[in-house]
């Protein structure tokens, strides 16, 4: 079991920069790959940002690549998401999602993410 936190969400202007963070407790933090998802009023959640266990490899949905960086320190238990170039259509709550299954390369399947937090809003106005 692990427990997941975002924290960072606010409102911001076009062009503007965020940083999201997300703190996990519980099992050995390492041992999940960690993903990024976002939810926007009246739409389905969708994947954002995803990162291997080592962090070596990333993935990023195509509406945010160049824009958006993932990364994760395992001695601090945290996954960071950095957003760039900020746009309207970047206004969502923004969840963090721990995937248990081992596989070495990240998924942007939610199915493969068994932990979630309890997501953080960024708004994004024009």
């Amino acid at each position: 079991q692990v427990q997941l936190v975002e924290s960072g969400g606010g409102l911001v202007q076009a062009g503007d920069s965020l940083r999201l963070s997300c703190a996990a407790s519980g099992r050995t933090f390492s041992s999940y790959a960690m993903g990024w998802f976002r939810q926007a009023p009246g739409k389905e959640r969708e994947f954002v940002a995803a990162i291997s266990r080592s962090g070596g490899s990333t993935l990023y949905a195509d509406s945010v690549k160049g824009r958006f960086t993932i990364s994760r320190d395992n001695a601090k238990n945290t996954v960071s998401l950095q957003m760039n170039s900020l746009k309207p259509e970047d206004t969502a709550v923004y969840y963090c999602a721990a995937d248990p299954s081992g596989w070495l390369d990240p998924s942007r399947r939610p199915v493969r993410y068994d932990y979630w937090g309890q997501g953080t809003q960024v708004t994004v106005s024009s």
